[in-house]
Order: structure tokens, then sequence, then C-alpha cells
């Protein structure tokens, strides 16, 4: 068998707020790193983000950030996630990356002088978001069928790869080779849907924008996403640069996890890249499911965020790890919701792992003076406990490999539920006032202490903060105790150890009390959303004013008005409704972000200059007829435009 392991998640797409289910595949994969890395495995775990495209393009201009920049600053909230939930990633790709850049342009250069790739034009259905072409029949109510959002048609010069050549071979692939897409449910998936009513060949550059690698010969096209990000894999072990080493110890990938909605580009165009190459297949490719709220996907495009910085901080980064790992069937969709997420801390990390690790250590403490003694006399319930913990390694292993995640957490919980147990059937507390019972007392903590470390070894592939502390509170300090090895026979020498009980290692949470708590926190992040949004319309609203022509200045319409009535938007800090005379024979109602400047009654009387041809548009529900001008300056001054003499209303600025 051989002793690399080399995983890989998908790269992410920085294009805004990162979230739960954002953590879930990488959290995932690296519980079964860390697995591996026990086992004896020389693992290489990689991660990373896609940093190319038109829509990260298109967010960036939005945000009114250079391209670069705004990528800079979301991947580095990235970074700070995973360095807080202690994802132990052997290397980072970003596809900005220089070295990641000159592979891709090798990469693109060999297949089109081989014969791969070819010129020519393409028309077809694209969705932005997932940077995809549909054909008709596979929309969905005429919409992207990933993502639900409208597609455009779009039409330009690009290079194609000869994916159609390829097909023969992918369906002997997947139809002979059942191990390499998993689950099964996938591999019909693609055989049936894709694969065999026949591949188009696929277009892999654009000219529609710039933000990309550029292809070498012919510098207006940019390397589009399945050339440009799927060979991340192997670039970032070093293939296309002059030292391969690392590609030539760790390639193929032993599992490349994905989501669901990303199988296609894993299962069908990776591999006759792949192909193309003359390059080893990946082993093992796993689509697991969504992680969903309410029935619906989580995803910032949706904006239904679960945010994990908040879950950790509030719960601890093991809580939202465990729940994670944990709760969801691997391969299907999962339901999050807070009453399960803080359910399962109560019922598994304080009421099973807790109350073991506590009533143990606070037993050894008054019954032996804080000290673990050296079994003695066995019980009738000695054999079935040491047989739940000697067992559990095997089972987890078999469960790591097929991906059984939950299951293989489960295992460890088996240890945990029979300790429990043999603490009901044991009853030290009875056994602690015969004397003559010393010894078979002495044997109950004793087996109770090799228990919770037989439990706390395995745990450490999958939490990453508690595992110490229960070490600390057993007094196991030697890193020998804390291996794989250590476990595979019942009986170390961890008698004469002194126990430390100290704080709980979770605190039971009153679930009714968070969860309005965490309805609150919602809320106020709904309104801060929602008034984000509404300053984004606003800003939509405001005239650019640079570098026009006089005829473009000529189809604003600047009127003077007259403030009739002026009150605050319910529920909007920053807006005030005003009823503007401009003298029309209706007024019209406006709706103005300048509350934090101007209070209502300053604002009734006052002469203002309108913009009074800005298309009509709702802020809070309320129909807002026009924009009135204001300046400001970098102090966060504001002031009202308006006329320095009084002049009848409704009469035309220019």
């Amino acid at each position: 068998m051989s002793d690399k392991y080399y995983i890989t998640t998908p790269i992410y797409y920085p294009s805004g707020k990162w979230h739960l289910g954002t953590c879930y595949t990488t959290v995932i994969c690296d519980a079964i790193a860390r697995f591996k890395r026990m086992q004896g495995k020389d693992v290489f775990y990689l991660t990373g983000t896609d940093e190319h495209g038109q829509k990260i393009e298109k967010v960036a201009a939005e945000h009114n950030t250079p391209t670069k920049q705004y990528i800079d600053k979301v991947v580095g909230d990235l970074k700070d996630l995973w360095k807080l939930l202690d994802i132990s990633y052997d290397k980072f790709i970003r596809t900005t990356d220089d070295y990641h850049e000159k592979a891709v342009q090798k990469i693109f250069t060999k297949l089109y002088e081989q014969g791969d790739i070819y010129k020519s034009s393409y028309e077809g259905l694209y969705c932005t978001p997932c940077e995809s072409f549909w054909t008709e029949s596979q929309l969905v109510d005429g919409k992207c069928p990933d993502c639900g959002r409208p597609v455009e048609l779009m039409k330009e010069e690009s290079y194609f790869f000869r994916l159609s050549k390829y097909q023969d071979r992918l369906i002997k692939l997947l139809e002979e080779n059942t191990d390499f897409l998993q689950p099964a449910t996938r591999q019909k998936e693609m055989i049936n849907n894709f694969l065999k009513p026949g591949l188009q060949d696929l277009c892999v550059s654009r000219t529609s924008f710039q933000w990309g690698v550029q292809v070498p010969f012919d510098p207006k096209h940019v390397v589009y996403v399945w050339i440009d990000a799927l060979t991340n894999y192997i670039t970032a072990l070093g293939y296309g640069s002059e030292n391969e080493e690392l590609f030539k110890k760790y390639w193929p990938a032993d599992l490349h996890m994905i989501g669901k909605e990303i199988v296609r580009f894993h299962s069908i165009i990776w591999p006759a890249i792949l192909m193309a190459l003359d390059l080893p297949l990946p082993k093992k490719v796993y689509g697991h499911g969504w992680l969903m709220l309410d029935s619906d996907k989580i995803s910032k495009s949706k904006g239904n965020i679960i945010d994990p910085f908040l879950l950790s901080e509030r719960y601890s980064v093991d809580a939202v790890r465990y729940y994670l790992l944990r709760e969801i069937p691997f391969g299907q969709d999962g339901m999050y919701s807070n009453k399960a997420f803080l359910s399962r801390i109560n019922s598994d990390l304080v009421n099973d792992l807790g109350n073991l690790v506590s009533r143990t250590t606070a037993m050894v403490e008054q019954y032996f003076g804080g000290t673990i003694p050296a079994p003695q006399t066995a019980t009738e319930f000695d054999t079935s406990l040491i047989e739940v913990a000697t067992g559990a390694l095997d089972k987890m292993s078999a469960n790591v490999d097929n991906l059984l995640i939950p299951e293989a957490i489960d295992n460890i919980w088996a240890i945990i539920r029979r300790a429990n147990k043999y603490i009901d059937e044991t009853c030290p507390w009875i056994l602690a006032k015969d004397e003559e019972k010393r010894g078979t007392l002495a044997t109950v903590m004793y087996n109770l202490c090799e228990s919770i470390r037989f439990a706390n070894v395995l745990l450490q592939a999958f939490l990453t903060g508690c595992p110490a502390k229960i070490f600390e509170k057993l007094g196991i300090a030697d890193k020998s105790l804390m291996t794989f090895d250590s476990i595979k026979t019942f009986g170390a020498k961890i008698n004469g150890l002194k126990v430390a009980k100290g704080e709980a290692l979770f605190k039971r949470i009153d679930i009714e009390k968070e969860l309005k708590e965490l309805d609150k926190i919602a809320q106020a992040n709904q309104k801060a959303a929602q008034q984000k949004k509404e300053d984004k319309k606003m800003q939509e609203n405001v005239i650019n004013i640079s570098e026009i022509t006089i005829e473009d200045f000529a189809k604003i319409a600047l009127r003077v008005g007259k403030v009739l009535a002026a009150e605050k938007v319910e529920k909007a800090d920053k807006l005030l409704k005003l009823t503007v005379d401009l003298g029309e024979e209706k007024t019209r109602t406006i709706v103005s972000g300048i509350a934090k400047w101007y209070t209502p009654e300053d604002m009734v009387g006052k002469s203002i200059v309108v913009v009074s041809n800005l298309k009509p548009v709702k802020l809070r529900g309320i129909l807002s007829e026009g924009m009135i001008l204001c300046a400001s300056d970098d102090n966060d001054n504001l002031s009202i435009v308006a006329p320095i003499s009084d002049i009848k209303t409704g009469s035309e600025v220019r």
C-alpha cells in the first residue's frame, strides 16, 4: 500500500462573503487528512481559490475596487476562516499565482499544438454567476439549472477543446471503474444525462472580458475556467514548472472532494483534459450533497448566510466542526437549523463526552486522590467495554476509506456511550462504600480513563481543541499515548498519572434562549443587508458626471424644488421621506439618505435641487421619484445643494 495520500477540495470562487456551506467540504477533507496522517500516511492536502472570470471582474467593478485588490481582501477573509477552523492544508493555491498562470499557458499551448484545441466561434446561453454555457434543453423554466438565475445569449470567437473526442473513453471509465466517481448516483447521472446524449466540444477561451490568463499566442483571448481552474490540482504540485518533484510524488490524487453541482466538470471535463495530456486520472472523485437551510442551499447569492465566524466564537470551533462532520448523511443533502446545531452540542458534546470526562475525573479525585489507579479485580462488564474500545480503530479506518464520515465519528461515540453505560453498570459510588470492593473500584476507574484515552486518540482527527484538554485532564503528556499504535491494545500504563477535573469541556446551552438570541442577530443582519441594498440602489441612481459630453448632460433634468413635508422612514436610520413641490400638478415623494445630517424639521420649507428625470425606484417599499443633490467631503460632512437666493419652484437648473 502506498504511503502517500493526496486529497483536494474544490478551489473556491471569491465573489462575496463566506458561509457555513463553504466550510462543509473543507472541514471534511481536513478530518480525512488528519486521520490519514495519524495512520502514518504522507499526506498532501490542497485547497485554494479560483480567481479569474467575468463574474469576479464584474463584482469588483461594482465595489469600485481594482479586481486583484478586491480578491486579496476576500481571499484574506477565507484564510482567516480556515485558520479559525484549524484547517491543516499543506498548500493554498490561488489561480492568480504566477507559477499557476505560466503552467496554464504551457498546458493550453500543448493542447493547441497537438490538435486538442482549435479556434472557432461560439453562440450559447450563458450564466455569468455559474460561469457556464447551457443548451436550451438543459435550462429549467428558461433559467440556469444550477442556480436558477437568468441566462443570456452570447456569441464570440473562442478556442475549443475537443471534448467529444474523449466521449467513448469517458463512458468506459465511468462504466468499468465504478470506484472512480462516487456516490453511485452521480455515475448514473453523468452517463445518462451528459455522456450518452453526446458531448459537444468545449469553449475554453473568452474575449468578452480580460480578467484571466492570456492565451500566449493570441492575447485578445483569456483562458476560460476549465483549463484554468481545473488544472490547479496538478500545477499546485509543480506540473509545468522547472521542479515537478511534488507532482511526481503525489499525482495521481487519491481523492477529489467536491460539491454535487460541479461533478460534471470534475468527472467529465477534468478527466478528458488529463487524457489529452496523457496523465494518470485521479483515483476517486466524490460529489457530496449540499448543506441546506429551509430546503434551500446555503448560498451567498441566495442571501441565506450562516456565519461560521459567529458560530465558532459563540459556541466553539469544535462545536462547528462536530456538527458538520456528524449531522449530515455524507453524500446526501443535509439540513442545517440552529436548533439541530444547539441540540447536537447539548446531547453529544455536553451530555455524552463532557459528562463522561467530568464524572470520571471527579471520581478519581474523590476515591483515589486524583491518581489513576492500576486495575486489580475484574468485573463482568470489562470485556464488553474493552471490545468496543479496541474494535473502534479498524471500523473507523474502513468508514473513512469509504467516506462514511458520520459513521466514523459514531465509532468514537460507541466507546463514549459504552463507557457511560459502564458507569451505570458498575456503580462506582456503591463500590466506594465497601472497602472489600476497593480493587474492583480501581479497575473501574482505570478502565474508564483508558476508554476515554482510546476515544480521545481517535477524536484528534475530527476535533482540534478539546482533545488536548482531555489529555490534560487525564494527566497524559506522553505523545506516544496519543497515537493510533497506542490504542491497538487495551491497558496502557496510565496508572499513576494525576487527573485534573477543571472546567467543563462544553457548556450546556439554554436552547430556547439561544434561539431567540440567534434570531435577533439574524434580524439585525437582515436589516443591515437591506440597508446596504438600498444604499446601493441609491448609488446606482447617482449620475456619474466624469467625461460626459454636452449631449449627455442635456439628458439630465435638474429642477428647483421645495420640501413641503418630511418624516423619517420606519426602521431605516439613514432615510428621510420628503414631499417635494416641483411646480407640477402633483407633488413628488423622494426618499433620501440624509437623516444622519438633517432632521425632518430641518428640511421642511427648504429649497433644493432635484434630479427630476431619474427612473423611480422603491426604497423600503416607498416609490422614490427623484434624487436631491448633495455635496460631501472626506470628513463625512454633507450639505444639500440649494439656490443661494429665492427662485420660482420648478425652475430648471442649467
